[in-house]
């Protein structure tokens, strides 16, 4: 996917597919966007090269965040997306408040990063990342307290965080169901993933459990008829996306259209 990232920090710039560090780059994609009447629903900030949770300098992230907005404004994108980086564990390293307050600082300042740009920044919480559990999730959200800054849910997500609780270190904090962890996040949600969950993460190189899967629609065990309405109760959308997350779903591409086809339905049904 495209990116603004200028130089390929594993090799040379040739095997670094989709940096755009200039703005005719950008321009030139723009065009093509618009020629195939297609549109960006959002970034994902590359930040998961930074320190967030185990540094007090947020200096260089900041640096990055912003860099990502400016491509994100070049590309009429306007919404960016942020996680804790760090993962669960690092909670063992960290002290609770300080890790919580560097969040809220950091995350605070980018907020106000964003607003010059016209962005909204949306938290996607998930069992890879510190500070997933349904409480964390609440009270960080209310200490940003910005008016551009909400939580992306995604279902799959949400079913590992608020049902599962998977990867939450110490004592499980989990809802009977999805129904009651997005009642308990009403107001908050500004952007929406759709994708179904079979109750098991994504493994990383060595076997362990890593973030949530993704299975298409139809694989796990979710029930949208149920899910949705709540979701769109719960929404405080600032655009009208609703969209397919198949990360780390093996041949993502041959899962697309199906996975389109069955949100096509939920939209004709429930949007």
């Amino acid at each position: 996917p495209a990116h603004p990232n200028p130089g390929n920090p594993n090799g040379p710039d040739s095997e670094w597919p989709g940096a755009m560090p200039e703005k005719s780059q950008r321009n030139e994609l723009n065009a093509k966007m618009a020629a195939w009447g297609l549109e960006f629903s959002g970034i994902a900030a590359n930040l998961w090269g930074e320190k967030l949770i185990n540094t007090d300098d947020p200096t260089k992230y900041l640096h990055e965040f912003r860099r990502n907005c400016e491509f994100a404004q070049d590309l009429g994108i306007r919404g960016i997306r942020v996680d804790t980086v760090q993962p669960p564990s690092i909670l063992r390293e960290i002290p609770y408040q300080s890790a919580f307050d560097r969040v809220v600082d950091t995350w605070k300042t980018c907020c106000a990063i964003a607003a010059d740009y016209g962005l909204t920044v949306v938290w996607e919480f998930e069992p890879g990342f510190a500070f997933n559990k349904p409480g964390d999730i609440v009270r960080i959200h209310d200490a940003v307290n910005k008016d551009n800054f909400g939580l992306m849910y995604d279902t799959c997500h949400g079913q590992m965080v608020g049902v599962v609780g998977a990867r939450q270190e110490g004592e499980k904090e989990v809802f009977p169901s999805q129904v009651e962890f997005i009642r308990s996040l009403s107001g908050r949600i500004k952007h929406i993933h759709l994708i179904d969950s079979d109750n098991t993460c994504h493994k990383d190189a060595s076997g362990a459990d890593e973030t949530s899967a993704h299975p298409p629609f139809g694989l796990g065990v979710l029930d949208f008829d149920t899910i949705l309405p709540e979701l769109v109760k719960a929404s405080r959308l600032p655009h009208d996306w609703w969209t397919i997350d198949l990360c780390f779903w093996p041949d993502a591409w041959a899962a697309t259209e199906t996975c389109k086809k069955r949100v096509n339905e939920l939209v004709e049904k429930y949007g």
